[in-house]
């Protein structure tokens, strides 16, 4: 680890009343673990009669597989109030035994997975609105010291702490995919033709934040295109990538139907498609794009988990990255340090197609400025610093 490199307290926050119940997923290694063993194991002010059951254990893991009655029987009287169980997909069978102690005693649970893919598969007791859910991100810019934030090394690092700290992001990336991505993955989901589901990762990889062509990945990746729509879900369900609508109201204009597909971080993007990153190039450019939504992801899921996130295309071709909520925001984003007329294109269109509350270009300009088109009607436009829109948006500002 870089010792110079630090990161903030992160900014998932679980507060549960007595008697209630999470879930709280996230991919591996964005801190779920650590998080929880520091908010309620270690901090003795927060819960003193805590416990933590830690399925990645082999023993603890084979006797629950065994019997999953033990649950029940080691702590239907015992005095803690709050039982974690980390990684609770390896056993689906614990959530029966978690519905009757949530129903016949005073006790909570945090239940943290990876995947419900396997809870899903398996029929397994969810239940039943007996307990909410949470997701854990990748880290936030806002989680990050400000005199550490290098955009260059974060578009190739990626932001799971581990990797976002370490002196080889590389390595720990080659290790993620390696060790999880392509033998985890494929033993969750079943996946039978290993070398066409590594070949889809890094197809995919190379087409992240595009419109989604499941022909063309189908081709490239050597399988039907059936199949890759089954991949596409897999990752979905593993918490590893996610799809982002289009925005399809419109009166006058066609609108794009098509969906697009972003992986849940910019750095496993990055080295999935073989690709370092540098400034100026135009894969930094969509690597920059991906990052605001990771952050605009973080916000949806610490702050309003109902918030939409589209992106709007007409069949023209003009765009604008991202329509927040509905039509709250509208946001363009631009990796130059000089926003032009010509920049303002995609806004200036969608101002005369609807109302939206607030337009803002993200760029890499050094101070923020405000621009008014004589468009037919007077509209303004925010041109941010990038840094400056992330401390604006977790503010409450925009939302």
């Amino acid at each position: 680890m870089n010792n110079s490199k630090q990161i903030k307290p992160r900014l998932l926050n679980i507060k549960l009343p007595k008697g209630k119940s999470v879930f709280l997923w996230g991919p591996r290694k964005v801190g779920k673990t650590f998080w929880l063993k520091n908010q309620f194991l270690v901090d003795k002010s927060i819960n003193h009669d805590s416990l933590y059951i830690d399925l990645l254990k082999t023993d603890l893991l084979v006797e629950y597989l065994t019997s999953p009655s033990l649950l029940r029987e080691r702590y239907h009287k015992h005095p803690a109030h709050l039982i974690v169980i980390d990684e609770i997909q390896k056993v689906p069978g614990l959530l029966d035994e978690v519905h009757w102690l949530i129903e016949n005693t005073n006790k909570s649970f945090i239940l943290t997975g990876s995947s419900a893919r396997k809870l899903k598969r398996n029929h397994a007791n969810m239940l039943g609105g007996r307990a909410w859910r949470r997701i854990m991100t990748p880290l936030s810019i806002t989680e990050l010291y400000e005199k550490d934030i290098d955009l260059e090394h974060i578009l190739n690092s990626g932001l799971l702490p581990s990797h976002y700290l370490s002196n080889s992001p590389i390595e720990e990336l080659r290790g993620y995919v390696a060790d999880y991505l392509k033998e985890e993955i494929i033993d969750e989901a079943s996946v039978q033709n290993i070398p066409a589901f590594s070949n889809f990762l890094n197809v995919m990889a190379i087409t992240n934040s595009e419109l989604l062509d499941y022909t063309k990945v189908a081709s490239e990746s050597g399988v039907s295109s059936k199949v890759v729509r089954t991949y596409f879900d897999i990752l979905e369900d593993t918490y590893l990538g996610f799809r982002v609508p289009p925005w399809t109201k419109s009166k006058e204009r066609r609108m794009i139907q098509t969906e697009k597909f972003y992986l849940f971080d910019v750095g496993v993007a990055n080295y999935l498609a073989k690709r370092k990153v540098q400034t100026g190039s135009s894969e930094f450019g969509k690597s920059f794009e991906h990052l605001i939504l990771m952050e605009l992801k973080a916000y949806q899921a610490y702050r309003n988990q109902e918030l939409d996130i589209k992106f709007w295309r007409t069949a023209s071709g003009y765009e604008v990255d991202f329509i927040i909520g509905n039509a709250l925001l509208a946001i363009e984003i631009k990796a130059k340090k000089k926003i032009t007329e010509k920049d303002l294109k995609g806004l200036s269109v969608i101002s005369e197609e609807m109302k939206v509350k607030k337009k803002i270009i993200v760029s890499l300009e050094s101070t923020p400025r405000k621009i008014t088109l004589h468009n037919g009607k007077l509209t303004e436009i925010e041109i941010l610093p990038w840094l400056e829109f992330i401390k604006r948006l977790w503010a409450g500002e925009y939302l």
